[in-house]
């Protein structure tokens, strides 16, 4: 059973989310900001790029920033490529590199590699979406 879309959200309303994420993630750096600032919005672009095949796919998901989890759950019902679950390694972008003390700070070569991974999960999610007829418009 699919779930409720006013609950939920639909997948094109997830995939703009990460789309998002992803374009907030590659604007230029401006001087005040933090890498690991940059990094975290690249981990919600895959987060929410994922949740929106779930979504497609009417799997039931928890409230989680772990992409491990969430390709787990989604490994279930569709293939993952080898080169998407490497955004496992964004996880620690949602929670670890937010506040002050937790981990080293990430540097720019980081974050490069965080963007390519969002980017790449995006991308699979556009393209799943884009060819399941019922996902519509």
């Amino acid at each position: 059973m699919l779930p409720d879309e006013s609950v939920r959200g639909t997948p094109q309303d997830w995939l703009r989310r990460a789309k998002s994420n992803l374009a907030r993630a590659k604007q230029l750096k401006p001087d005040e900001a933090l890498w690991e600032d940059l990094c975290f919005d690249s981990q919600q672009a895959a987060e929410k790029a994922v949740k929106a095949i779930l979504v497609l796919r009417g799997i039931e998901f928890p409230k989680t920033h772990d992409i491990r989890a969430l390709l787990t759950l989604l490994a279930q019902a569709q293939q993952v490529p080898p080169d998407v679950w490497e955004a496992v390694d964004l996880t620690d972008y949602a929670v670890e590199t937010r506040y002050p003390g937790r981990i080293e700070a990430v540097s720019e070569d980081e974050y490069d590699e965080a963007v390519i991974l969002a980017e790449r999960v995006v991308r699979w999610a556009e393209q799943i979406i884009a060819a399941t007829p019922a996902a519509g418009g």
